[in-house]
Order: C-alpha cells, then sequence, then structure tokens
C-alpha cells in the first residue's frame, strides 16, 4: 500500500516546529504503525536527512510511550488502542496521515514526537507509595481483601501512564491520570496508612506542574487506550475532600 504522511518536525521546545511531507510505497499493510515509521526513518537516512523521532519500548500496548496523535486523535482512531497497536491495515491506501506529538505545556517537546512526560512521573512521586514495614514476607492470607475491592483496584492501576488522557483533554487535565493513582492504593487497606497524605500531595502537585481543571467531558475515558474509568476522578474528588476535612 502506499500513504502519504504529514510528520511533525521540531528540534526541541524552544524552537518553533512545522509539518514534513514524505510519500511511502510498498508498504505490507499488516506492519503496525511505528514500523511504518521505521521505514520512513530508513528512507530518511538513506537520503542524508534526520530521522524522526519518537517513543516506543514495548510495541505491545503496555508501557504507553509510542502516545502520539494520529490524524487529530491522541493514538488513532480505534478505541482501547494505543500507537503501537495501529496497523497500516487500520488506513486506507493512497490516504494522507497526519502524525504529531501530544501538544500540552506539561509534556514539553524533546524533539519531533519525542515528548517529556516527567510531569506524571513527580506526581506519582508525590504520594504514589505505601509504607513498608521490614521483616519476613507476610502469608498471602494475612490481609483478607474482597473480591470487589481487588478488581477494582487493579482496574485502577491498568493505567499506563501514557498521558493520552491529558492530549485529549480540552483543558489539558491530569485527573483520570492521578485519580486512578489515587484510587488504586485507596482501595485497598495497604494504601490506607498514606491516604490523606498521599491524595493532598499528589493533587497539589498536579496543579503545581500546571495541568488543567477537569469539567467533566469525559473524553479522557472516551480516548484512553486502557479504558480507564472516569469514577476514579469522582473518588479523588472524594478522598481530596476527605482529606481537607480531617486535616
Amino acid at each position: 500500500m502506499n500513504i502519504n504522511l504529514s510528520v511533525w518536525r521540531q528540534k526541541d521546545a524552544g524552537s518553533k516546529g512545522a509539518f514534513e511531507r514524505h510519500s511511502l510505497e510498498d508498504l505490507n499493510k499488516d506492519m503496525s504503525f511505528l514500523e511504518m515509521l521505521d521505514v520512513l526513518n530508513e528512507k530518511l537516512i538513506r537520503e542524508g536527512g534526520l530521522p524522526v523521532e519518537f517513543d516506543s519500548d514495548c510495541r505491545e500496548g503496555i508501557c504507553g510511550q509510542c502516545g502520539i496523535v494520529i490524524n487529530g486523535r491522541a493514538n488513532g482512531h480505534l478505541e482501547g488502542t494505543t500507537a503501537c497497536q495501529m496497523y497500516m491495515r487500520h488506513f486506507k491506501n493512497g490516504e494522507c496521515i497526519t502524525v504529531e506529538p501530544f501538544k500540552v505545556a506539561a509534556f514539553p517537546v524533546i524533539r519531533d514526537l519525542k515528548i517529556d512526560r516527567s510531569a506524571l512521573d513527580r506526581i506519582i512521586q508525590a504520594g504514589g507509595y505505601i509504607s513498608v514495614h521490614t521483616g519476613s514476607v507476610p502469608d498471602a492470607n494475612a490481609i483478607m481483601i474482597s473480591k470487589d475491592d481487588v478488581e477494582s483496584a487493579f482496574d485502577s492501576a491498568s493505567c499506563i501512564g501514557c498521558g493520552t488522557c491529558v492530549a485529549t483533554c480540552k483543558n489539558s487535565s491530569a485527573a483520570l491520570f492521578t485519580g486512578a493513582k489515587i484510587s488504586h492504593l485507596a482501595k485497598l487497606p495497604q494504601g490506607k496508612v498514606e491516604a490523606q497524605e498521599r491524595v493532598v500531595n499528589m493533587v497539589e502537585q498536579m496543579d503545581k506542574d500546571g495541568f488543567g481543571s477537569c469539567t467533566n467531558t469525559e473524553a479522557c475515558e472516551a480516548e484512553c487506550p486502557q479504558n480507564i474509568s472516569v469514577v476514579n476522578i469522582a473518588r479523588m474528588n472524594w478522598e481530596y475532600n476527605k482529606a481537607l476535612l480531617l486535616r
């Protein structure tokens, strides 16, 4: 198959970027979107140009580092899918595909499609931990947890920190990401010790890094590759208000 690409090129966060057009021919329709970018880079290198920089690691929809905007939508037009899980068969022969990075103030561009997501790491560092007592490993059934609580916590913990929710939100809010991380620990007994301190610190760090406020459009849930529910945002707000009352 043949495609036309319009790819965002930018030297760094302080430089002005622009789209660059390329044509690729005889692509295998079963190659992934990132493999197609690899083919583009091989072509650019042969022609003496600079390859397009982009992030990826697992290429299995697990790590979330591949997040980019494809034809105006974060990670492309398929539901519950990361960019690396998009395949060329999901596009039409001869189609013009626009590729650009997540354009969020809190995610400065490193180069081309590669962005700095360390703001999400700082939110985790602010409170995404639990107290652990030294000593021997406790028995697996030492702390009884209901099946519903375990499954609910696991659903929240499935967030991969890709930043799609931020890129999709009209306010660039990190409420879904932060809510999922807070909810994950709030639902388990191991997370109760730091519960009040955790939610206050993580929400304050989110605001400090310049993320916007949530206005409940639920676009974040609609585009999330892990289908994280906005119920996590409601729990975050509940935990936060409770913490302020009990402080």
